[in-house]
């Protein structure tokens, strides 16, 4: 399932400042590289729990609305409990702006917010048509569906503490070793494994 961003977080989950302190560094020659190392090990984070941590809207795309078999779920190859459920491939979710789709005649409409129901306590999210209604038939032709949504905890100061720390220590691997390794007194590398078991406690399982 194709997954655009339409509005990016507006601060970074662990502030430059801080990530000189962690890595001890008091003059200003390197903030660009520490700067990027940042948004780099902020994008590998998201990337590998399925989270946006500071808030931003994404927009997923589909061909169209899921069936109404009894795994069917939409979210590219993964399944659903909740026949016809478009799961949001990004947690947590706050909020579904707009549902987006091409109807019979090629023309662009919304769907009413009243038609369907958003369960933003599931991760990842589902949305369905509220009782007594259907998805709407779409052209068949790809990106024929656009469901635009805002997610994440909020500002920095929300992201949980353990998703911060992983961003540290990955900033500290990529400024001092330039590799996710650690070199050894006798000149050896050493593959540091527990910077990735920070993250599992956030790691988002689908069906």
């Amino acid at each position: 399932m194709p997954l655009q961003l339409v509005t990016p977080p507006a601060e970074e989950p662990v502030a430059l400042a801080q990530a000189k302190l962690h890595l001890r560094v008091d003059f200003p020659d390197d903030d660009a590289l520490i700067a990027a190392s940042i948004v780099a090990a902020r994008q590998a984070a998201e990337t590998q729990t399925g989270r946006q941590f500071v808030t931003a809207t994404w927009r997923s795309v589909l061909d169209a609305f899921p069936g109404a078999g009894p795994t069917e779920g939409a979210r590219g190859g993964a399944f659903s409990l909740t026949p016809g459920a478009i799961l949001l491939p990004r947690s947590p979710v706050q909020s579904v702006t707009a549902i987006d789709y091409l109807d019979g005649a090629g023309v662009w409409q919304t769907m009413p917010a009243t038609d369907y129901t958003v369960d933003t306590a599931a991760e990842p999210a589902r949305i369905t048509p509220v009782f007594g209604q259907v998805w709407p038939v779409t052209r068949p032709q790809i990106g024929a569906v656009r469901v635009t949504f805002v997610a994440g905890y909020g500002g920095a100061a929300a992201v949980p503490e353990g998703v911060k720390s992983w961003i540290l220590l990955r900033v500290g691997s990529l400024y001092n070793h330039r590799e996710d390794v650690a070199l050894l007194t006798r000149g050896s590398l050493q593959p540091m494994p527990f910077l990735d078991g920070l993250l599992d406690p956030f790691r988002v399982v689908t069906i």
